[in-house]
Protein backbone atom coordinates (compact mmCIF):
# COMPACT_ATOMS: atom_id res chain seq x y z
CA UNK A 1 0.00 0.00 0.00
CA UNK A 2 1.54 3.33 -1.03
CA UNK A 3 2.25 6.19 1.36
CA UNK A 4 -0.55 8.72 1.66
CA UNK A 5 0.15 12.19 0.34
CA UNK A 6 0.39 15.09 2.80
CA UNK A 7 -2.17 17.84 2.60
CA UNK A 8 -1.19 20.49 0.10
CA UNK A 9 -1.17 24.20 0.90
CA UNK A 10 -4.31 24.66 -1.16
CA UNK A 11 -6.11 21.91 0.72
CA UNK A 12 -5.12 23.40 4.07
CA UNK A 13 -6.49 26.76 3.05
CA UNK A 14 -9.76 25.16 2.01
CA UNK A 15 -10.02 23.34 5.35
CA UNK A 16 -9.64 26.64 7.22
CA UNK A 17 -12.30 28.23 4.98
CA UNK A 18 -14.70 25.32 5.46
CA UNK A 19 -14.20 25.45 9.23
CA UNK A 20 -15.07 29.14 9.15
CA UNK A 21 -18.29 28.18 7.40
CA UNK A 22 -19.06 25.76 10.29
CA UNK A 23 -18.50 22.59 8.27
CA UNK A 24 -17.74 19.41 10.20
CA UNK A 25 -14.50 17.48 9.68
CA UNK A 26 -16.45 14.62 8.08
CA UNK A 27 -18.08 16.93 5.53
CA UNK A 28 -14.70 18.57 4.75
CA UNK A 29 -13.18 15.11 4.11
CA UNK A 30 -15.95 14.33 1.61
CA UNK A 31 -15.56 17.68 -0.14
CA UNK A 32 -11.78 17.27 -0.49
CA UNK A 33 -12.03 13.53 -1.12
CA UNK A 34 -9.46 12.89 1.61
CA UNK A 35 -9.41 10.47 4.52
CA UNK A 36 -11.40 11.72 7.49
CA UNK A 37 -8.55 10.91 9.93
CA UNK A 38 -6.13 13.08 7.94
CA UNK A 39 -8.47 16.06 8.12
CA UNK A 40 -9.12 15.52 11.81
CA UNK A 41 -5.40 15.26 12.60
CA UNK A 42 -4.69 18.54 10.81
CA UNK A 43 -7.44 20.32 12.74
CA UNK A 44 -6.16 19.02 16.10
CA UNK A 45 -2.57 20.02 15.34
CA UNK A 46 -3.69 23.48 14.28
CA UNK A 47 -5.67 24.00 17.51
CA UNK A 48 -2.76 22.94 19.72
CA UNK A 49 -0.49 25.47 18.12
CA UNK A 50 3.23 25.68 18.47
CA UNK A 51 4.66 25.02 21.93
CA UNK A 52 6.48 27.96 23.48
CA UNK A 53 10.05 27.48 24.49
CA UNK A 54 10.33 27.52 28.28
CA UNK A 55 13.52 28.95 29.67
CA UNK A 56 15.12 26.57 32.14
CA UNK A 57 15.49 28.17 35.61
CA UNK A 58 19.02 28.99 36.65
CA UNK A 59 20.32 27.25 39.74
CA UNK A 60 23.58 29.19 40.09
CA UNK A 61 25.05 32.61 39.40
CA UNK A 62 28.63 33.53 38.64
CA UNK A 63 31.08 35.08 41.11
CA UNK A 64 30.88 38.36 39.17
CA UNK A 65 27.07 38.36 39.40
CA UNK A 66 27.29 37.54 43.10
CA UNK A 67 29.38 40.66 43.70
CA UNK A 68 26.85 42.74 41.75
CA UNK A 69 24.01 41.34 43.89
CA UNK A 70 25.90 42.16 47.08
CA UNK A 71 26.41 45.77 46.01
CA UNK A 72 22.78 46.10 44.94
CA UNK A 73 21.51 44.67 48.24
CA UNK A 74 23.60 47.25 50.14
CA UNK A 75 22.14 50.08 48.05
CA UNK A 76 18.54 48.77 48.17
CA UNK A 77 18.10 47.34 51.71
CA UNK A 78 14.28 47.34 51.59
CA UNK A 79 13.90 46.00 48.03
CA UNK A 80 12.57 42.54 47.16
CA UNK A 81 14.87 39.79 45.95
CA UNK A 82 13.37 40.14 42.45
CA UNK A 83 14.07 43.89 42.34
CA UNK A 84 17.66 43.36 43.51
CA UNK A 85 18.37 40.75 40.83
CA UNK A 86 16.64 42.78 38.13
CA UNK A 87 18.80 45.80 38.96
CA UNK A 88 21.81 43.58 38.22
CA UNK A 89 20.28 42.38 34.92
CA UNK A 90 20.19 38.80 36.24
CA UNK A 91 17.15 36.91 34.99
CA UNK A 92 15.85 33.36 35.11
CA UNK A 93 16.75 32.79 38.78
CA UNK A 94 13.82 31.32 40.77
CA UNK A 95 12.72 32.93 44.02
CA UNK A 96 14.00 30.08 46.20
CA UNK A 97 17.50 30.44 44.72
CA UNK A 98 17.43 34.25 45.01
CA UNK A 99 16.47 34.05 48.69
CA UNK A 100 19.10 31.37 49.41
CA UNK A 101 21.79 33.57 47.83
CA UNK A 102 20.69 36.65 49.78
CA UNK A 103 20.50 34.71 53.07
CA UNK A 104 24.21 33.91 52.73
CA UNK A 105 25.11 37.59 52.62
CA UNK A 106 22.30 39.36 54.49
CA UNK A 107 19.60 39.03 57.11
CA UNK A 108 15.93 40.02 56.89
CA UNK A 109 15.32 42.82 59.38
CA UNK A 110 12.68 45.48 59.88
CA UNK A 111 13.62 49.07 59.16
CA UNK A 112 14.41 50.95 62.37
CA UNK A 113 12.25 53.89 63.32
CA UNK A 114 14.15 56.83 64.69
CA UNK A 115 13.46 60.55 64.96
CA UNK A 116 15.34 62.54 62.32
CA UNK A 117 18.56 64.27 63.36
CA UNK A 118 19.28 67.76 62.10
CA UNK A 119 22.53 69.72 62.45
CA UNK A 120 21.53 71.22 65.81
CA UNK A 121 20.65 67.78 67.23
CA UNK A 122 24.02 66.38 66.18
CA UNK A 123 25.92 69.27 67.75
CA UNK A 124 24.01 68.87 71.03
CA UNK A 125 24.72 65.13 71.04
CA UNK A 126 28.43 65.84 70.59
CA UNK A 127 28.40 68.46 73.36
CA UNK A 128 26.65 66.00 75.66
CA UNK A 129 29.22 63.28 74.93
CA UNK A 130 32.11 65.66 75.65
CA UNK A 131 30.49 66.86 78.89
CA UNK A 132 30.00 63.35 80.33
CA UNK A 133 33.06 61.66 78.84
CA UNK A 134 34.79 61.38 82.24
CA UNK A 135 31.63 60.53 84.22
CA UNK A 136 31.47 57.45 86.44
CA UNK A 137 28.42 55.84 84.82
CA UNK A 138 28.08 53.30 87.62
CA UNK A 139 26.49 56.13 89.61
CA UNK A 140 23.93 57.08 86.95
CA UNK A 141 20.33 55.88 87.23
CA UNK A 142 18.98 55.43 83.69
CA UNK A 143 15.17 55.67 83.55
CA UNK A 144 12.44 55.45 80.93
CA UNK A 145 8.86 54.34 80.25
CA UNK A 146 7.69 51.52 77.98
CA UNK A 147 4.18 50.69 76.77
CA UNK A 148 3.27 47.04 76.27
CA UNK A 149 0.14 45.85 74.46
CA UNK A 150 -1.81 42.60 74.57
CA UNK A 151 -0.64 41.50 71.12
CA UNK A 152 2.92 42.77 70.89
CA UNK A 153 4.61 44.64 68.03
CA UNK A 154 3.34 44.08 64.48
CA UNK A 155 5.24 41.50 62.47
CA UNK A 156 6.54 39.48 65.44
CA UNK A 157 4.03 36.63 65.09
CA UNK A 158 5.88 34.79 62.34
CA UNK A 159 7.43 31.36 62.24
CA UNK A 160 8.10 28.20 60.27
CA UNK A 161 4.86 26.45 59.32
CA UNK A 162 5.28 22.89 58.02
CA UNK A 163 3.85 21.86 54.67
CA UNK A 164 0.27 20.69 55.03
CA UNK A 165 -0.09 22.47 58.39
CA UNK A 166 -2.29 25.47 59.06
CA UNK A 167 -0.88 28.64 60.59
CA UNK A 168 -1.96 29.24 64.22
CA UNK A 169 -4.95 31.54 64.71
CA UNK A 170 -4.31 34.90 66.37
CA UNK A 171 -6.91 37.01 68.16
CA UNK A 172 -8.02 40.25 66.54
CA UNK A 173 -9.09 43.17 68.72
CA UNK A 174 -10.34 46.62 67.96
CA UNK A 175 -7.82 49.32 68.89
CA UNK A 176 -5.32 46.64 69.92
CA UNK A 177 -7.01 45.96 73.25
CA UNK A 178 -5.18 48.72 75.11
CA UNK A 179 -1.86 48.51 76.91
CA UNK A 180 0.14 49.02 80.11
CA UNK A 181 2.64 51.83 80.71
CA UNK A 182 5.71 50.65 82.62
CA UNK A 183 8.46 52.71 84.27
CA UNK A 184 11.83 51.34 85.36
CA UNK A 185 15.43 52.31 85.95
CA UNK A 186 18.84 50.63 85.93
CA UNK A 187 21.99 51.58 87.81
CA UNK A 188 25.23 49.63 87.73
CA UNK A 189 23.95 46.01 88.01
CA UNK A 190 20.62 46.77 89.69
CA UNK A 191 17.08 47.01 88.31
CA UNK A 192 14.78 49.61 89.85
CA UNK A 193 11.16 48.56 89.41
CA UNK A 194 9.44 47.89 87.13
CA UNK A 195 6.53 50.04 88.30
CA UNK A 196 3.13 50.18 86.62
CA UNK A 197 1.45 53.46 85.78
CA UNK A 198 -2.20 53.33 86.79
CA UNK A 199 -4.51 52.48 83.88
CA UNK A 200 -6.15 55.52 82.31
CA UNK A 201 -3.65 58.00 83.79
CA UNK A 202 -2.05 60.33 81.26
CA UNK A 203 1.43 61.33 82.37
CA UNK A 204 1.62 65.10 82.59
CA UNK A 205 3.98 66.98 84.89
CA UNK A 206 1.78 66.60 87.98
CA UNK A 207 0.90 62.93 87.51
CA UNK A 208 4.52 62.07 86.63
CA UNK A 209 5.83 63.62 89.84
CA UNK A 210 3.11 61.92 91.90
CA UNK A 211 3.98 58.61 90.26
CA UNK A 212 7.68 59.01 91.13
CA UNK A 213 6.76 59.91 94.72
CA UNK A 214 4.55 56.81 95.18
CA UNK A 215 6.93 54.35 93.51
CA UNK A 216 10.54 55.35 92.97
CA UNK A 217 11.04 57.56 96.03
CA UNK A 218 8.95 55.65 98.58
CA UNK A 219 9.82 52.11 97.49
CA UNK A 220 13.46 52.42 96.45
CA UNK A 221 15.24 55.77 96.86
CA UNK A 222 14.23 56.24 100.52
CA UNK A 223 16.03 53.00 101.49
CA UNK A 224 19.39 54.12 100.11
CA UNK A 225 22.23 55.55 102.21
CA UNK A 226 23.05 59.24 102.38
CA UNK A 227 26.34 58.71 100.54
CA UNK A 228 24.54 56.91 97.71
CA UNK A 229 21.97 59.72 97.38
CA UNK A 230 24.78 62.28 97.37
CA UNK A 231 26.57 60.66 94.42
CA UNK A 232 23.65 59.36 92.35
CA UNK A 233 22.90 61.07 89.02
CA UNK A 234 19.30 60.87 87.80
CA UNK A 235 18.75 60.49 84.04
CA UNK A 236 15.45 61.01 82.20
CA UNK A 237 14.70 61.90 78.60
CA UNK A 238 13.13 65.11 77.30
CA UNK A 239 9.49 64.01 77.33
CA UNK A 240 7.28 67.04 78.15
CA UNK A 241 6.26 65.59 81.52
CA UNK A 242 9.95 65.09 82.43
CA UNK A 243 11.53 68.32 81.20
CA UNK A 244 8.81 70.78 82.29
CA UNK A 245 9.55 73.54 84.79
CA UNK A 246 7.13 71.94 87.25
CA UNK A 247 8.91 68.56 87.19
CA UNK A 248 12.39 70.12 87.31
CA UNK A 249 11.44 72.25 90.34
CA UNK A 250 9.81 69.25 92.06
CA UNK A 251 12.91 67.08 91.57
CA UNK A 252 15.07 69.94 92.86
CA UNK A 253 13.07 69.94 96.11
CA UNK A 254 13.87 66.22 96.35
CA UNK A 255 17.58 67.00 96.11
CA UNK A 256 17.94 66.02 92.44
CA UNK A 257 19.20 69.18 90.77
CA UNK A 258 22.13 70.73 88.94
CA UNK A 259 24.85 68.09 88.39
CA UNK A 260 22.67 65.39 89.98
CA UNK A 261 20.13 65.74 87.15
CA UNK A 262 21.70 64.71 83.85
CA UNK A 263 21.00 66.91 80.87
CA UNK A 264 19.82 64.89 77.88
CA UNK A 265 20.36 65.58 74.17
CA UNK A 266 17.33 65.63 71.83
CA UNK A 267 16.30 62.60 69.75
CA UNK A 268 18.68 60.21 71.51
CA UNK A 269 16.98 56.90 72.44
CA UNK A 270 20.10 55.10 71.14
CA UNK A 271 22.15 56.56 74.00
CA UNK A 272 19.92 55.27 76.80
CA UNK A 273 20.95 51.71 77.84
CA UNK A 274 17.53 50.97 79.33
CA UNK A 275 16.14 50.84 75.78
CA UNK A 276 18.11 47.59 75.42
CA UNK A 277 16.45 46.28 78.58
CA UNK A 278 13.04 46.98 77.07
CA UNK A 279 14.06 44.94 74.00
CA UNK A 280 15.10 42.00 76.20
CA UNK A 281 11.79 42.09 78.08
CA UNK A 282 9.66 42.38 74.93
CA UNK A 283 11.45 39.48 73.27
CA UNK A 284 10.68 37.37 76.32
CA UNK A 285 7.02 38.27 76.83
CA UNK A 286 6.10 38.04 73.11
CA UNK A 287 8.19 35.00 72.16
CA UNK A 288 6.49 32.47 69.86
CA UNK A 289 3.83 35.07 69.03
CA UNK A 290 2.29 35.04 72.51
CA UNK A 291 -0.83 37.13 73.11
CA UNK A 292 -2.56 38.14 76.32
CA UNK A 293 -6.20 38.34 77.27
CA UNK A 294 -6.01 41.04 79.96
CA UNK A 295 -3.85 43.98 81.02
CA UNK A 296 -3.07 42.27 84.33
CA UNK A 297 -1.72 39.18 82.58
CA UNK A 298 0.64 41.18 80.35
CA UNK A 299 1.80 43.16 83.41
CA UNK A 300 2.55 39.93 85.27
CA UNK A 301 4.56 38.75 82.25
CA UNK A 302 6.59 41.99 82.29
CA UNK A 303 7.38 41.57 86.00
CA UNK A 304 8.42 37.93 85.50
CA UNK A 305 10.61 38.78 82.50
CA UNK A 306 12.25 41.67 84.38
CA UNK A 307 13.04 39.42 87.34
CA UNK A 308 14.76 36.97 84.98
CA UNK A 309 17.20 39.64 83.78
CA UNK A 310 20.28 39.05 85.93
CA UNK A 311 22.59 41.70 87.30
CA UNK A 312 25.40 40.87 84.87
CA UNK A 313 23.18 41.68 81.89
CA UNK A 314 22.23 45.02 83.42
CA UNK A 315 25.86 45.74 84.29
CA UNK A 316 26.85 45.05 80.68
CA UNK A 317 24.30 47.64 79.53
CA UNK A 318 25.39 50.36 81.95
CA UNK A 319 29.08 49.71 81.26
CA UNK A 320 28.48 50.22 77.54
CA UNK A 321 28.12 53.98 78.01
CA UNK A 322 31.81 54.84 77.55
CA UNK A 323 31.73 53.13 74.17
CA UNK A 324 28.49 54.88 73.21
CA UNK A 325 29.95 58.30 73.94
CA UNK A 326 33.05 57.57 71.87
CA UNK A 327 30.82 56.32 69.01
CA UNK A 328 28.78 59.54 69.07
CA UNK A 329 31.94 61.61 68.79
CA UNK A 330 33.34 59.37 66.06
CA UNK A 331 30.09 59.71 64.07
CA UNK A 332 29.98 63.49 64.68
CA UNK A 333 26.68 63.28 66.52
CA UNK A 334 25.05 60.70 64.26
CA UNK A 335 23.09 57.68 65.41
CA UNK A 336 25.03 54.74 66.82
CA UNK A 337 24.18 51.04 66.82
CA UNK A 338 22.60 49.85 70.05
Amino acid sequence: MGQKKDLTGSEKSKIVRYLAEACSSLKIAKLLKRDHRTIKRFIQNSQQGRKKRVEKPRGKITAHELRKVKRAAAKMPLATSLAIFQSCNITGVPKSTRCAILRDMAKVRKAERRPPLNKTHKLKRQDWAKKYLKTDFSKVLWTDEMRVSLDGPDGWARGWIGKGQRAPVRLRRQQGGGGVLVWAGIIKGELVGPFRVEDGVKLNSQSYCKFLEDTFFKQWYRKKSASFKKNMIFMQDNAPSHASKYSTAWLARKGIKEEKLMTWPPCSPDLNPIENLWSIIKCEIYKEGKQYTSLNSVWEAVVAAARNVDGEQIKTLTESMDGRLLSVLAKKGGYIGR
